[in-house]
């Protein structure tokens, strides 16, 4: 096989590909073990039809069809990897010229990934926001901590935001209970926006013993649509503080005193705000890269790409929407090519451990053991996918150590402890 490719854009190619017959014999052998198996010829057993009666009954032109059409993915990728092509979306095939027993020549034109030529980013300078803890931020940890201690107490007043509310519901669409839809002794924070909309606004100003009802968008209802919830009260509790003093400071930690409290949660902040720092490099990186490096995308996979997720959505008519949806494709397909950019320039290389602990904190999130994580990815087939993302935060990792951040007092950052570190091995 002999193939050449020319460039027809910076995202489309056309490769050209010569065939010698004697290299389709596999799948020229196939397809007529194929077409034996699909015909009734008298005489013969099904899949024991030989060649030439399948030439005389079928025709030798049906026969090259199916291996023509059986070998053209095979040449099309041989040669893609020969000329290093990274392809995106469907190829265009046009047969040029077939001559049986002597030759095959066809295109492909296909979209691809455009070259991304990456700065040198020792030059590059990145601003990041000061560590600022503030005694706003350590009153909000302080007084998370203290709800945790609190206790509930019931009083015989109006419900009012912050309190403890013991509720029953039903959900109904046109006067049918919703399958699902009912639930009694439901304890609820006033004013938390964590259950249905409208909710809140129904609660505020009700006793022990009243209810209401009211209209909201249920789960799975389609949009403009709304059902009707009856919400009743048992209960109202107001949650009691405890004291903020060393004792306190005592009760829910490992301190003696409410000073040493504060400085350890200030510590505490301190380093998340370092780490929010570290994320918000990272981040200022991509879009200025974004910003700076003209990345072409192909018009012609955006368009299937978004035609793809409005006939999902049934709204292939919304021009608005559509408008959106490009925007976001466009943006997501650069930044794609972009960060794949880098980690072919960094040679990054993921190992079984760096993927392990990334698995292991990317679980947690979720809620699951990371063993039931991986093999969920693995049945919805983005274990690659998670390849990438380890590989890519790998290789962001190494040029940002490369540039210079500053915070926007003009203080120099250092990231290096952003970058992967090799496993301790035992000596």
């Amino acid at each position: 096989m002999k193939s050449t490719v020319e460039t027809l854009s910076p995202t489309r190619v056309r490769l050209t590909i010569d065939v010698a017959f004697d290299e389709l014999s596999g799948h020229l052998n196939d397809a007529y073990k194929k077409i034996a198996t699909q015909v009734n010829i008298p005489g013969f057993r099904k899949g024991k039809v030989p060649p030439s009666m399948i030439d005389q009954r079928v025709g030798r032109g049906a026969v090259l069809d199916e291996a023509i059409n059986q070998a053209l993915p095979d040449f099309y990728s041989q040669a893609a990897r020969e000329h290093d092509v990274l392809v995106l979306g469907r190829p265009e095939v046009d047969i040029k010229e077939f001559v049986d027993k002597e030759k095959l020549s066809f295109t492909v034109e296909v979209n691809v990934r455009p070259e991304v030529v990456l700065p040198d980013f020792s030059s590059i300078t990145i601003s990041v926001d000061d560590v600022e803890v503030k005694d706003v931020d350590i009153e909000e940890q302080v007084d998370a901590l203290r709800a945790r201690f609190g206790t509930l107490n019931t009083v015989e007043r109006a419900a009012a935001t912050g309190d403890f509310v013991t509720i029953d519901l039903i959900a109904r669409i046109d006067g049918e209970e919703v399958d699902g839809g009912t639930a009694s002794g439901i304890s609820y924070e006033v004013s938390s926006n964590r259950m249905i909309d409208g909710l809140d606004d129904a609660l505020i100003g009700l006793s022990a013993g009243e209810g209401k009802v009211f209209e909201t968008q249920l789960v799975g209802m389609e949009e403009g649509k709304t059902g009707v919830v009856e919400v009743s009260v048992q209960a109202v509790k107001e949650r009691e503080l405890p004291v903020l003093d060393d004792a306190f400071a005592a009760l829910a930690s490992e301190f003696d005193t409410l000073v040493e409290l504060r400085a350890d949660i200030t510590e505490r902040l301190t380093r998340l705000k370092k780490m929010e720092q570290g994320a918000q490099a990272r981040d200022r990186l991509v879009e200025k890269l974004l910003a700076d490096i003209e990345i072409p995308v192909p018009e012609e996979f955006v368009t299937a790409e978004v035609d793809e997720h409005l006939k999902g959505e049934g709204r292939m008519e919304d021009t608005e929407h559509r408008t959106e949806v490009e925007g976001q494709v466009r943006s997501s397909l650069k930044s794609d090519f972009l960060l794949d950019a880098v980690v072919k320039a960094e040679a990054v290389e993921v190992t079984e451990i760096e993927l392990t602990e990334y698995l292991i904190r990317t679980s947690s999130r979720y809620g699951m053991a990371p063993e039931q994580f991986a093999q969920e990815l693995s049945k919805a087939g983005q274990i690659s996918q998670l390849v990438a993302e380890v590989a890519r935060a790998k290789a962001l990792a190494g040029v940002l150590s490369r540039a210079t951040v500053v915070d926007t007092s003009g203080q120099r950052i250092d990231l290096e402890a952003l970058r992967p570190q090799p496993a301790a091995t035992e000596e």
